[in-house]
């Protein structure tokens, strides 16, 4: 597929739906371990089957399975599993867990060593492999995602492509696919995962109404748009943080990089090279990111229209506003607006920027 849909190189479906055709139901176990979200332990399970009540009896089905290499199995919010041992399976999925920034990362693999030499074990074997969110990380311990490509949660990917550097990190993908392995953006990204296993192995028209009666997206194809700059660690950043917290109150303003430089009592030379040094980046491409993200919410959340909001971050010209809107976005301003949409208001012309 190409790399703006939700998989790159092969399909999920292509590695993942691997039972005889006779045989009938997709053997699918997760692979549960301490601390793991229960909610991606059963999420997948759950829409399968209602994906398989949907297909009829006579549809090949799914057979879900919580297996594990421990007896006993406490996951988040202490809730005791019920685990099977692990046998074959078609297709393995590790969930995510909790992982807070700056938390001891080495430590909470090490003790999870048990499911990574499974992992292994039956990558090995031929098993097809799936993360969810951080799962990814149990999987490049396990040396999966080494020369693939990969993604996990956004706030996590940079961690990701630094602890495995020969993995190729694709941190706005929210489904990647490589020989075998596939990996998964943030939580809710389990079920852009499930949806596509359910079109490939019941059908579009299953999923399409598994889609419609359980209330899941089915189209979605990035997690750029969850992206949120200001959550992410930022250490020895203070001259371009004053910068960005300037423009942020600022961003209706016309760019003027030599009265920023003024503001802050250095060259636009030296502004350019300090900022970029700590960011990455310019000035300008923070400011267009950070109009874009303020767009985003006013289109969400408030009837202005397109031209409107286009204003109130500093765009005269809609036109040009659209482009770069769809540039961060991969939407157009009204197409996101349908997406996204939280509540309908009527306009408040009190409503601040």
């Amino acid at each position: 597929m190409a790399e703006t849909t939700r998989h790159t190189g092969e399909s999920a479906g292509e590695d993942a739906v691997r039972a005889d055709a006779d045989a009938g139901a997709l053997r699918i176990g997760i692979l549960a371990y301490p601390e793991c979200f229960a909610s991606e332990v059963f999420g997948v399970p759950d829409l399968l089957t209602m994906a398989g009540h949907i297909a009829g009896p006579d549809a090949p089905g799914y057979g879900v399975t919580v297996v594990s290499p421990r007896r006993r199995v406490v996951a988040s919010g202490g809730a005791v599993l019920d685990v099977r041992p692990l046998r074959e399976v078609d297709v393995l999925v590790v969930p995510g867990f909790e992982l807070r920034l700056n938390a001891d990362l080495d430590e909470r693999l090490a003790r999870l060593a048990p499911e990574i030499a499974a992992i292994r074990a039956q990558a090995a074997a031929g098993t097809a492999v799936v993360s969810l969110c951080v799962g990814a990380f149990l999987l490049a311990e396990a040396g999966l995602l080494d020369r693939r490509r990969a993604t996990t949660s956004w706030l996590h990917a940079g961690e990701l492509a630094r602890r495995c550097p020969e993995a190729d990190v694709r941190p706005e993908h929210l489904v990647v696919t490589d020989t075998g392995v596939t990996t998964t953006a943030a939580f809710s990204a389990m079920y852009d995962f499930a949806m596509d296993l359910i079109r490939r192995h019941s059908g579009a028209g299953v999923a399409r109404t598994t889609a419609r009666l359980t209330l899941v997206d089915d189209a979605r194809t990035s997690q750029t748009p969850y992206v949120d700059p200001r959550l992410l660690p930022q250490p020895g950043r203070e001259f371009s943080q004053r910068v960005m917290r300037r423009l942020d109150q600022n961003l209706a303003e016309r760019y003027d990089l030599a009265a920023l430089a003024d503001a802050f009592r250095v060259s636009t030379r030296t502004l350019l090279r300090r900022f970029g040094e700590e960011t990455g980046h310019s000035p300008l491409a923070h400011l267009q990111a950070s109009r874009v993200r303020r767009a985003r919410h006013l289109l969400e959340t408030t009837d202005r229209t397109v031209a409107a909001v286009a204003a109130a971050v500093g765009y005269q010209d809609p036109g040009t506003f659209a482009t770069l809107f769809a540039r961060h976005t991969g939407h157009r301003p009204s197409a996101y607006r349908t997406a996204f949409r939280r509540t309908a208001r009527t306009p408040d012309p009190n409503d601040g920027v």
